[in-house]
């Protein structure tokens, strides 16, 4: 799934491309993903491209009609989000159409915006500019802003995996499962440590790996593992540079020691065993544990203690 580098350097070419083009006509193909693609077909034609942002992993076109004097239009976004396999690309009209591609939206400059996607698990709906602040507000705080302050209260608290709250978008908005494997090595902290029991200073580190992380990723324009391209086609170049992502059964960069992969919060997690050791379990998790041992212990000699004294009292008779 195309994460915040992988979305932040789309919305850096079409930023590039789009602003102040105007939109002369939508179709579509498939519309599964798409939220009332009627009224997306009927309200874009005439209307002119505003700005284009990034909303953790969403693509947030902002647009503008035209109204009277009398009664003025409010402006509204078209909200992308690529799924697991969409693409956005700006090509000529006239080039051949790839497999898969089900939204075009025709430019005034001859150019298309196409929407490709292979498995349509993405999303495009209209939200009005009044209903930006709403939508943001299911949205946890932004990687590249999060203050160190912000990011220790945020996680500190929290009796949860720390790769879970990673990956968790009411947290953090736009990390995915590469990213945050990445992070927690450069951290050096294993995905499956319990984030409260963290200190203060392996916060610290992974604020600020996160924060390097996602920077390098947007600086080698994402990491292409799967059909991700960037929205003038081209590959991305980060996949290069993992350290740890997919890269079980291979030694360590840092240590030479084999990569691991094991699942927490649901995901396949990478990591290497010496530089992010496991989480010991604490005396609070053992004890109960210790307890049950002792007490199955005592239950099982008293049972056979009854079943030894029964098979001697039938031998006696």
């Amino acid at each position: 799934m195309p994460e915040l580098p992988e979305v932040e350097t789309v919305v850096r070419g079409l930023r590039l491309l789009l602003p102040g083009r105007g939109i002369v006509e939508v179709r579509f193909g498939k519309t599964d993903f798409v939220d009332n693609p009627a009224e997306i077909a009927e309200r874009l034609p005439g209307a002119r491209i505003a700005n284009v942002t990034r909303l953790g992993k969403f693509i947030c076109i902002g647009l503008e009609t035209a109204g009277s004097q009398a009664v003025p239009r409010p402006p509204f976004s078209l909200i992308i989000h690529l799924g697991m396999t969409g693409q956005l690309t700006v090509i000529r009209s006239g080039e051949s159409v790839a497999p898969h591609t089900h939204g075009f939206f025709l430019l005034d400059d001859g150019r298309e915006l196409r929407y490709t996607d292979t498995r349509r698990f993405g999303r495009m709906l209209l939200v009005p500019q009044s209903g930006l602040a709403e939508f943001m507000g299911h949205l946890g705080s932004e990687p590249l802003e999060i203050s160190a302050e912000e990011f220790c209260g945020a996680f500190g608290s929290r009796r949860a995996r720390v790769k879970a709250l990673l990956l968790d978008q009411k947290v953090l908005r736009g990390v995915g499962n590469i990213y945050a494997d990445e992070s927690l090595f450069r951290a050096r902290l294993h995905p499956a440590r319990i984030a409260e029991n963290l200190t203060k200073k392996q916060l610290l580190a992974l604020h600020g790996a996160v924060r390097e992380v996602l920077a390098d990723a947007i600086r080698f324009r994402g990491s292409s593992v799967s059909n991700y391209v960037d929205s003038e086609g081209n590959r991305g170049e980060f996949q290069l540079r993992h350290r740890v992502y997919q890269r079980d059964g291979k030694p360590c960069f840092r240590c030479k020691a084999t990569i691991r992969r094991v699942i927490v919060a649901g995901r396949s997690s990478h990591f290497c065993p010496r530089c992010q050791p496991p989480p010991r379990r604490s005396k609070k998790e053992l004890n109960p544990l210790m307890s049950t041992d002792k007490h199955r212990s005592r239950k099982n000699r008293k049972e056979q203690r009854g079943k030894t004294s029964g098979k001697n009292r039938r031998n006696r008779s």
